[in-house]
């Protein structure tokens, strides 16, 4: 999901990096290689598998990455009416999607949905707390040393400076974790070594604007994290929308869907870039290099 703004990147890179004091970031991101996939919104990995959520569509790849299962039609046995998964995350081989009803840059019957990673059929689904704020969902994370279920939310108002937190167990609403300073235009959210890291889609791809990954340290009061600018995308293909991301932790690596060639307005591909007749959608893999700060 796209929303152009010609200054948001000035502004959100000048406050993010204004607060983050003497921290910085954590690795640094040795580009290996790029994998074309079938899909634009997450990516996820566990076990040597890596799957990949489009917008309405789930496909997963085994460790050489060729394609080994398809689900076209993941939305059958849902009783609210959805049409779009954003980013993606499994755990013990179930995989963890934010589903919705997505349409002009609003959401609505949000849902956190679990499927088998084998059939890519649905499961079940945890029930949604409607009274939490939360407008939109683009990215989902699961942490299993917390038993959390985090979720994100792209659009650009007051809710999308919090992360919303359900149990990974029961399924029941846990709180929302703000977000100091607020990031703008998430796209996706991963957990890695006890931190949290979103993607922002806060580039403007018109300007060869790069987009961003951040990191969120959580507080003593584990209610606000802190942001901190982990990574700028100068080193992609052509500038484009910035999506989900998965850590790779037997690899030590970062894995990063792209897409380009498409012009994104309201979150809505409408039309191409010169030179493109289709949007390309690719997974960056980054080794991690650890960083003594």
């Amino acid at each position: 999901m796209k929303k152009k703004r010609m200054v948001i990147i000035g502004f959100v890179c000048g406050a993010l990096l204004t607060g983050c004091g003497k921290t910085g970031p954590v690795c640094e991101y040795e580009l290996s290689d790029v994998h074309p996939v079938a899909g634009r919104q997450g990516v996820c990995t566990e076990s040597g598998y890596y799957w990949i959520s489009g917008s309405a569509a789930l496909a997963k790849y085994d460790s050489t990455w060729n394609l080994v299962a398809e689900n076209k039609d993941p939305f059958e046995g849902y009783t609210l009416e959805v049409n779009h998964i954003g980013d993606i995350d499994v755990y013990n081989n179930e995989l963890y999607l934010g589903v919705e009803y997505f349409l002009d840059g609003e959401g609505k019957n949000i849902q956190v949905a679990v499927y088998d990673g084998d059939t890519l059929k649905l499961k079940r689904v945890f029930p949604f707390r409607a009274d939490t704020g939360q407008l939109e969902c683009s990215g989902i994370a699961v942490d299993a040393g917390s038993r959390t279920v985090y979720m994100t939310s792209w659009i650009d108002d007051e809710s999308s400076g919090y992360l919303y937190m359900y149990d990974l167990d029961t399924g029941d609403f846990k709180g929302k974790l703000k977000m100091e300073p607020s990031p703008k235009w998430l796209q996706g959210i991963a957990c890695f070594d006890g931190k949290l890291y979103v993607t922002c889609d806060d580039g403007n791809a018109d300007n060869d604007e790069p987009d961003h990954m951040y990191r969120i340290e959580l507080s003593g009061s584990k209610n606000v994290g802190k942001v901190i600018l982990e990574k700028t995308f100068d080193d992609v293909i052509k500038q484009g929308e910035i999506e989900g991301l998965a850590f790779d932790k037997d690899r030590k690596q970062l894995l990063l869907l792209y897409n380009r060639g498409a012009k994104i307005v309201v979150g809505m591909p409408t039309g191409f870039y010169e030179g493109y007749s289709e949007e390309l959608h690719e997974v960056f893999v980054y080794n991690l290099v650890v960083l003594n700060n």
